[in-house]
């Protein structure tokens, strides 16, 4: 089976679920052809694999222009019935205003790029992985090479415009649709006609838990890890606040940030004017198997986040027996049970945040046992090769014409903590 991946820039340092997908369905014997609306820059080549990735990746822009003008000119005299059913589609999803138009125009120019492409490989299918920009890309090309095409629907992004990114029409159009949590799906059948829900199916993303060694836990926790893009939606003021507070029964307790991204620098400015630059540090972006290693190096990770969909490195700490507090948003219970393998807070809470982090920091014995149950939890729920073995099926039986049927995942009975019990367990 020959297909092709697309997003709108790849690899980068934070997007290495889409990099496993990849390399696993490779392992499979599935030739996988990556192409990218942009080429990565050099800041998200932090390891080996980035760096091949990109040496392997077909980049639509900058475009050629006499490669732009064949691409289309070609498409047009060998499809054209075709080719004019992609502009009524361009037409009938652009955004709105001139600057919608605008840029309609541009992901039409792309997507032809891309469909002479596939054709040119005898690439059977397309799939998508973050569908807003290069979803419309991946739609018009479709359309456009008369090929099928599927995506992978994570969120949270794309629902706080649905409208404006046609999540509708590109549900219609779609093979099949991956959903990453059941909260994903749910929204997306929001927008899909109820003849497509069969169509949707939960494939998370995944981890291979061989990668990650347990971690072993030392009597008394000081030491927190956050990793993730330096972005208001990761809501990394309110895990610096609640230090302030951590920091007064806790005077050692220090948070190391894995990451970069457009809030960094007011980030640090307001780490300082807290007083909390002797217990913060900044590291930057930093390879699988250096974040790996930081694992090893904490006690408990935090997730502050205002908008997530299921975080994959969520999935790694638990894969590294670290307990993990995280806020109560989109499909992360689904992940984190609260008082099983972790606690859930609250979005924008310092307060409750503190606390929780409180009691795992004076209770190495919870931290154990929620590191044990984490552990557990991705080895059943989100292992990688369990993942995108499923995912293979579906692209096979989807390709064959065969509608794979839903498997409802219900979780198995757990039985839960109340956060009293767990604080009476510390005294």
């Amino acid at each position: 089976m020959r297909i092709a991946y697309l997003t709108g820039e790849y690899p980068r340092a934070t997007d290495t679920f889409i990099q496993r997908e990849v390399t696993t369905l490779r392992e499979m014997g599935v030739d996988v052809h990556t192409f990218s609306v942009r080429r990565t820059g050099d800041e998200h080549m932090v390891g080996t694999e980035q760096k091949l990735e990109r040496d392997r990746t077909f980049y639509i822009l900058p475009p050629n222009p006499i490669n732009l003008i064949l691409a289309h000119l070609s498409l047009l005299l060998a499809f054209p019935k075709r080719y004019l059913q992609a502009i009524k589609l361009a037409w009938s999803t652009s955004q709105p205003g001139l600057r919608g138009a605008l840029f309609q125009i541009f992901y039409f120019l792309e997507a032809g790029i891309l469909a002479k492409q596939i054709k040119q490989r005898q690439i059977v299918h397309l799939h998508n992985h973050i569908v807003e920009a290069s979803g419309t890309v991946a739609m018009l090309a479709a359309e456009m090479g008369g090929f099928t095409y599927s995506f992978t629907l994570h969120g949270p992004y794309i629902f706080f415009r649905p409208h404006q990114w046609r999540l509708d029409e590109k549900i219609k159009r779609s093979l099949f649709v991956c959903c990453i949590s059941h909260y994903a799906r749910s929204q997306g059948m929001i927008f899909a006609p109820t003849e497509k829900w069969n169509r949707m199916h939960i494939i998370h993303c995944g981890i291979d838990p061989a990668l990650f060694d347990v971690v072993s836990h030392n009597e008394s926790g000081k030491r927190l890890l956050f990793v993730g893009r330096l972005a208001a939606a990761k809501g990394l003021p309110i895990l610096l606040e609640s230090l302030v507070s951590l920091r007064r029964s806790h005077p050692n307790i220090s948070l190391t940030v894995v990451g970069d991204g457009p809030d960094r620098q007011k980030l640090e400015q307001t780490t300082a004017q807290l007083g909390l630059s002797q217990n913060v540090k900044f590291v930057g972006y930093k390879s699988q198997g250096e974040v790996r290693d930081y694992f090893q190096q904490t006690d408990i990770f935090v997730m502050s986040s205002f908008a997530e969909g299921i975080p994959v490195v969520l999935m790694e700490a638990m894969a590294a027996g670290v307990p993990v507090v995280a806020t109560q948003i989109a499909g992360v219970s689904e992940l984190v049970e609260d008082g099983v393998n972790g606690y859930l807070v609250p979005p924008g809470d310092p307060v409750s945040l503190a606390e929780n982090i409180e009691i795992l920091l004076s209770n190495h014995k919870l931290r154990a046992a929620f590191g044990t149950a984490g552990r557990a939890k991705v080895e059943k729920d989100f292992n990688i090769h369990h993942e995108v073995a499923r995912l293979h099926n579906l692209m096979k039986s989807a390709l064959q014409g065969d509608v794979e049927p839903i498997r409802p995942n219900y979780p198995e009975k757990q039985v839960f903590l109340t956060k009293q019990e767990t604080v009476t367990t510390s005294v």
